[in-house]
């Protein structure tokens, strides 16, 4: 599919969908309780329905309603012994359900998609593999077998904090007391307090000695029900557009104290100048004099892309720092960013670890390509705020991964959006 964005100004006001993060911890662990749970999920995304499609497939019913999922539990005792999981291109259903599947003592093939098996699965794999389970790996599959045992754990804190919330879901499903440490720096830390929530919201709590926790066999207890808060990640894109030009941009349904390492978006738009302020509930981006600022991307990576879009719109120098781990996302991104921005006339410099963006108050505009990547597709539209002719996206139909509404909710805040086909 391809969009054509054509110039204009976004104003208005959005719902902001269910948290992707959320969902899924939520869906596994009603998927591991003793009761059926109900989980206030009004929009759902690919990368959402593929852990629900997992977890079916791992024994639990999952049923899609207009206001979320109903989830029957898994039956461990009637639990498949083998089965196959389509993760995608979910890393976080990949990474949170391997260790599930382990602990469940299910020989699961993991079904992989688009970079998906490229991504690191390293150290998580090794510490399965020592303690009893066999895993198995090519470019399309991944196959766990055996049983996983309880034990001493150990994961570095720098790598992927997916590995420790996948551990931390599945330790307590083991027979006996399990340790886990981290060991040193911890990188997108509130995305481990998030799983941490989501397992008190089920009734367990690791004790925790700062980065190590311990695990006693316990059940998941179902509170009946349970909401989805809203997503600071797919909320960004719509305040960086905010603030560069328009009416301003508000978005209902965040918590502004929300565990999600996104939330970040507005410290760094503040930090630009831009006007960031709450209001009954509602987080409201204005335009403002911008200014160029150093971003450290250690706990916001997936916010790089939408970041460097609005930079690339203030004049001067911006820099972001420590983001290495986008090379191994949906695509590089720190490559697909500058190439994107590039295309529509920025200026825009990888580094090993980052970007180099020196900022122009308009950018021409041009033809992008997405490459697959839902976060390069809304950075293509955030820089569409700036430039002075159109914006042309191929493989458009990327934002299904996270948000399959948003060219939609583009054309709500006043865009003017052309769909059609992909080139040939």
């Amino acid at each position: 599919m391809t969009v054509t964005i054509h110039p204009g100004q976004a104003a208005g006001t959005l719902p902001a969908i269910p948290s992707k993060s959320a969902a899924h911890r939520l869906l596994i662990c009603a998927a591991l309780a003793d009761q059926p749970t109900t989980l206030a999920c009004p929009q759902s995304s690919q990368d959402i329905d593929a852990t629900a499609a997992c977890l079916t497939a791992l024994g639990a019913d999952i049923q899609r309603e207009a206001a979320g999922f109903h989830v029957t539990p898994v039956a461990r005792a009637a639990a498949p012994k083998e089965c196959l999981l389509p993760c995608g291109e979910s890393g976080s259903t990949l990474r949170f359900l391997l260790p599930v599947a382990g602990a469940l003592g299910v020989r699961a093939s993991f079904l992989l998609q688009g970079r998906l098996g490229q991504r690191p699965m390293e150290p998580l794999v090794g510490q399965l593999q020592a303690q009893g389970c066999r895993i198995e790996q090519t470019p399309e599959r991944l196959t766990i077998s055996g049983q996983l045992q309880p034990g001493q754990f150990t994961l570095p804190g720098d790598v992927s904090s997916q590995f420790i919330s996948g551990l931390l879901l599945a330790l307590p499903l083991l027979g006996a007391e399990s340790r886990l440490s981290v060991t040193g720096t911890v990188e997108s830390a509130g995305y481990i307090d998030m799983t941490l929530r989501a397992l008190a919201a089920f009734g367990l709590t690791p004790a925790q000695e700062g980065w190590h926790f311990t695990l006693p066999p316990q059940g998941f207890h179902s509170p009946g029900a349970a909401p989805v808060e809203g997503d600071w990640s797919n909320a960004a894109p719509w305040l960086c557009m905010g603030v560069l030009a328009g009416a301003g941009v508000a978005l209902t349904g965040l918590d502004p104290d929300s565990l999600q390492g996104d939330r970040g978006v507005c410290q760094v738009l503040d930090a630009m100048g831009g006007g960031i302020r709450w209001a009954g509930g509602t987080v409201q981006a204005s335009p403002a004099p911008l200014h160029p600022v150093e971003i450290d991307a250690r706990n916001i990576p997936d916010l790089v892309p939408v970041l460097a879009a609005t930079a690339a719109l203030i004049p001067g120098e911006t820099r972001i720092l420590h983001a290495a781990r986008l090379r191994l996302k949906e695509s590089d991104r720190l490559a697909t960013t500058a190439q994107t921005l590039n295309a529509l006339g920025g200026q825009v410099r990888e580094t090993e670890d980052g970007l180099v963006i020196q900022g122009k108050p308009s950018l021409p505009g041009g033809q992008v390509d997405a490459q697959g990547d839902h976060r390069i597709a809304m950075a293509a539209a955030v820089a569409s705020a700036g430039c002075t002719g159109s914006v042309t996206v191929t493989g458009a139909q990327a934002v299904e991964k996270s948000y399959p509404g948003f060219w939609r909710d583009l054309e709500a805040l006043g865009r003017q959006v052309q769909l059609g086909d992909s080139p040939a």
